[in-house]
């Protein structure tokens, strides 16, 4: 009886063990957690990840075409999506789902078809480098995925890093959304306008252009299939000005790209007679517009002018981002557009003189990933009430005391102003040499626009000099030029210590470089008065100086200055917050200048009111002018040659970018986007040390093992030693 009992009881403890191991399971199952130990917490979602995917309406289906058992690095990232789409679908919930698809293996049928699949969505497999038994090895690998909502598709095509893959995905689904929105609430439709003359399709064939007759019918099916992914609100529209005269003055006004020639005669005695024609695309709603280049225009040395049409697959993505700016998907901000401010790289210009070196086409292309640029004019339009914040980089040209006035008021209604600063305008001299058979250096000439004392009015002033330091950028020379490396010192490298880690945004940003910029001067007087908030972002080193006078940036002609006194530290970059009093709240509005050729008729009417005694000052507008308005920021720093090409990556990774990028979304009240960009940084310099440190820690590295073994073996030594005396004491008596 008592071992039938026993028996009994081994059951019993089994079955409630098992209980237990199925509801441990089933707690860990929905009750994990994950304890992120990195410091950046890049295996964590951010939280503009969670919000985006928990304020989902729709169904989102995100598919993944990964090769599988790829080498290492790429074996990780993987991994790396598989955690982080589970934790977007932890807060997206039902509406949030996620598939990976077998594509490994060419003989499997199930593989091929998703490899299908994939190219349906415009994935392709790349080349990467595989290592396998010490041989280096090419392999393709799909690594792409796409995002579905609605009727709309994103595609991440190649997926090679982990670096910013969160930022990437939570972007574009926050512009789906956003997009989805924007669509549904459309009175109107898009318009996408073809502006194809007949006339170019008699001189075609000789500008080596072929299909042109069926251009038209390609677009317009290509609008259809586009029409179906954005909600059947786009309308194609064909206009022709060789039979449509007056369309050439749409053209004309919408920057259409235009042809003339004049009569020839072909190879064959045919006469061609004189004609002109148009040819471009306007996406149009409303009053905005994009024009897409239909045609490529190009020199070749010994080939003269050729033209080529675009490729049409580019057409259907060029429609389909300029149908995104025109419905405004992302937020608008202003660009101040004039004033000698740097030209917006928006698109290469045939026979355009800009160089590559002055172009800002990387910031316009990373800015316009979230925001939609909007071009300011203050002669023309004034700052528009809805752009929560104006860029002016790099203004020339002197501002009128209305124009000032404009940018005053606009800053009083809360809005925020980020202010690149150029203190000297370089002037190249056009010819390469002077008479006396040396090369011309340019001349620096002080640029005073009349934003400096509205700058100094709220706090903070550019000093008119370029910051010098021998924490420098150096450039390597060319072993044709004696090889070696150039010390650039108008080109300082922030250090990681000198960045204000106490600002979210700027804390992974751990160094950046500058360019011919100027020191910021903070008024602490006037600070504390307002009542401000004042951050300097970053400093130079301790080895730095300024110049102001008789400036010569040729590298081989500066020389450090002798005395450490001449040597201090300087803030080159701040952010000033709080109510802003108004520059101009004890002066009367000031007077906007007339326009040149303006309207003769708005003229003889004021003539004519004058003539009748009609005196318009006697009306005074009282209390137009805002004196201390709502909160606003204002971010000012000595250089907009930081804005350009060759200091901006393309890809918008680089610390450089991240800070430009960070600023902006700081300004706009995205503080918390920017802190999930920067989580991808991984830009880490090495601490400085001293000299004396170095060759401590160097000699302890190379003699430290060998003593360290010396003393082990003289412990040893001595207590075989010390054992020995005991047993011959032991064994002597």
């Amino acid at each position: 009886m008592e071992n039938i009992l026993k028996q009994k009881n081994k059951y019993y403890k089994f079955l409630i063990y098992l209980i237990v191991v199925v509801l441990v399971n089933m707690a860990g199952a929905t009750l994990f957690f994950r304890w992120d130990l990195t410091s950046n917490k890049i295996f964590s979602l951010s939280v503009p990840s969670r919000k985006v995917v928990a304020t989902l309406s729709e169904p989102l289906t995100v598919k993944v075409f990964f090769t599988g058992k790829l080498s290492a690095p790429y074996n990780n990232i993987e991994r790396y999506l598989a955690d982080l789409l589970q934790e977007y679908s932890i807060y997206g919930g039902k509406y949030f789902n996620y598939q990976f698809f077998n594509v490994s293996g060419e003989e499997n049928e199930k593989a091929k078809v998703n490899q299908d699949l994939a190219h349906n969505y415009g994935i392709y497999p790349v080349q990467i480098q595989n290592i396998e038994k010490d041989e280096v090895k090419f392999q393709k690998a799909y690594m792409g995925l796409v995002l579905i909502h609605g009727n709309i598709i994103e595609t991440i095509p190649t997926i090679t890093s982990t670096e910013g893959l969160e930022f990437l995905i939570t972007s574009k689904i926050q512009k789906m959304n956003n997009k989805i929105s924007a669509l549904l609430n459309l009175k109107e439709k898009v318009k996408v306008k073809l502006f194809l003359s007949s006339s170019l399709q008699v001189v075609g064939p000789y500008m080596n252009l072929t299909g042109l007759s069926e251009t038209a019918g390609k677009i317009e099916e290509m609008t259809r299939k586009l029409n179906e992914k954005n909600f059947d609100r786009l309308e194609f529209v064909n206009y022709d000005p060789s039979r449509e005269p007056s369309q050439s003055k749409e053209a004309e006004k919408n920057g259409i790209l235009a042809l003339q020639w004049d009569e020839f005669r072909d190879r064959t005695g045919k006469s061609i007679s004189k004609d002109k024609g148009y040819i471009g695309i306007i996406v149009e709603h409303g009053d905005k517009t994009e024009n897409i280049k239909l045609l490529d225009v190009f020199r070749l040395p010994l080939f003269g002018t050729q033209y080529q049409l675009a490729k049409m697959d580019e057409i259907e993505e060029s429609i389909n981002e300029a149908v995104e700016n025109v419905i405004s998907v992302n937020e608008e901000i202003g660009y101040l557009a004039g004033h000698g401010t740097r030209e917006l790289g928006m698109m290469d210009m045939p026979f355009s003189n800009q160089g590559r070196e002055e172009s800002l086409k990387n910031f316009y292309g990373m800015v316009s990933e979230e925001y939609t640029l909007k071009q300011v004019n203050l002669k023309e339009t004034g700052v528009p009430e809805g752009l929560p914040s104006l860029i002016i980089a790099g203004a020339k040209e002197k501002f009128s005391d209305y124009e000032l006035y404009q940018i005053d008021q606009y800053l009083m209604k809360g809005k925020n102003l980020a202010v690149f600063v150029d203190s000297f305008n370089e002037i190249v001299p056009r010819q390469g040499f002077n008479g006396m058979g040396g090369f011309q250096n340019p001349v620096y000439l002080p640029v005073n626009t009349g934003l400096e004392k509205l700058l100094e009015h709220y706090g903070a002033g550019i000093k008119k000099s370029y910051v010098l330091d021998e924490n420098c950028f150096k450039q390597s020379i060319p072993e044709a030029f004696g090889g070696g490396e150039q010390t650039v010192y108008f080109a300082p490298i922030i250090k990681n210590e000198f960045i204000n880690k106490k600002l979210s945004f700027l804390k992974n940003i751990k160094g950046l470089v500058m360019f011919k910029s100027s020191p910021v001067e903070l008024d602490e007087e006037k600070i504390k008065k307002y009542g401000l908030k004042a951050e300097k972002l970053f400093s130079s080193s301790e080895k730095s100086w300024d110049i102001s006078d008789d400036i010569n940036l040729n590298p081989m002609f500066i020389q450090p200055p002798k005395g450490e006194n001449k040597y201090k530290q300087m803030v080159m970059a701040c952010i000033l917050e709080g109510y802003f009093p108004s520059y101009f709240a004890d002066k009367p509005i000031p007077e906007k200048e007339a326009e040149e050729g303006g309207d003769d008729k708005k003229d003889k009417k004021n003539d004519k009111n004058k003539a009748k005694g009609i005196d318009m000052s006697s009306i005074q507008a009282g209390e137009a002018t805002i004196k201390k308005g709502k909160p606003g920021k204002i971010f000012v720093i000595g250089t907009s040659e930081i804005l350009l090409d060759n200091i901006l990556d393309k890809k918008g990774m680089g610390p450089n970018a991240h800070f430009i990028m960070n600023i902006i979304d700081y300004l706009n009240n995205k503080e918390a986007y920017a802190v999930m960009r920067s989580k991808a940084q991984r830009f880490n310099p090495l601490k400085e040390i001293k000299p004396d440190s170095k060759v401590l820690i160097k000699g302890a590295n190379i003699a430290g093992l060998p003593v360290l073994i010396i003393i082990a073996g003289l412990m040893v030594f001595l207590r075989r030693r010390s054992r020995q005396r005991v047993i011959q004491q032991i064994f002597g008596k």
